[in-house]
């Protein structure tokens, strides 16, 4: 960690009422940054605003659903009015809800309810972010957008969140076009199975051994390791990096996993 790397600047983190988001806004505002702390749900984003006051650091709770236009238009206006403008945005949110992320199985019997949220939350949500923060940027501000291993593989479920991470790595490219001759930066982290407080409720032992099976290294990644590459791309020390794609598996896509080759030959 580099303390006071963002002082003075501004970040707004979506998605960050817990896991890696939460970790993020930490993160930034431990390093100097006055934090901009957005989530769905109202409870969480005031928790982790309040903790990272209570750290010593700055942080104001802003609740919006990010594939509402009129919201995030009022939330970022908020941060402005506050703040003046924004330096960093790490747009983090993803719909991983049971009753849509936990639908999201085989094609075949796939609701399109599901593939149309999955695309509103993760890549709409994104792109509105993007637009509505970019006024209010300047030369050298940063974006960081979060994708998935799950954009660069293929897997025998979860194809709508699969496609939607995906195609923000096409649209990383295309802000980073957009917008370098501004000064603004825009990249991406592809980060593999994160432990969340979440995951680990979810994931059976058999998944979590299975997962651990397919990496080269003998951890998996945490929430601190997506911050601290998160923190990277959005500061100075990375000025020179635009439109790339950061992954982040602990060497998973490095090489060939069997449990993968062997899951999919079961399902065949």
């Amino acid at each position: 960690m580099v303390s006071g790397r963002f002082d003075g600047r501004v970040a707004l983190v979506t998605g960050a009422g817990s896991g890696i988001g939460a970790a993020c806004a930490a993160r930034l505002a431990a390093e100097g940054a006055c934090v901009g702390v957005l989530d769905l749900r109202s409870a969480a984003a005031r928790a982790c605003a309040a903790g990272i006051r209570a750290h010593g650091g700055t942080a104001m709770a802003l609740t919006c659903d990010v594939s509402d236009e009129k919201q995030v238009e009022e939330a970022v206006a908020r941060l402005v009015a506050s703040f003046g403008r924004v330096d960093v945005l790490h747009s983090n949110a993803a719909v991983l809800d049971p009753d849509v992320y936990g639908r999201d199985g085989g094609l075949e019997d796939l609701d399109t309810a599901v593939w149309d949220r999955t695309m509103e939350v993760n890549l709409r949500g994104a792109m509105l972010m993007v637009k509505h923060t970019v006024p209010a940027m300047r030369e050298g501000s940063a974006i960081v957008l979060t994708s998935s291993v799950s954009a660069l593989v293929g897997d025998v479920a979860h194809a709508a969140y699969g496609a939607s991470k995906a195609a923000l790595i096409g649209f990383t490219r295309y802000v980073a076009t957009m917008y370098g001759s501004r000064g603004i930066r825009c990249n991406a982290v592809a980060p593999a199975l994160v432990l969340t407080e979440a995951a680990r409720r979810v994931m059976t032992p058999a998944q979590l051994a299975d997962k651990a099976a397919e990496r080269l290294l003998p951890w998996a990644c945490t929430v601190e390791d997506v911050a601290g590459l998160v923190s990277f791309l959005a500061c100075a020390e990375s000025r020179c990096l635009t439109g790339q794609t950061l992954v982040l598996d602990s060497g998973t896509l490095a090489h060939r996993p069997q449990h993968a080759v062997q899951q999919w030959r079961d399902r065949q």
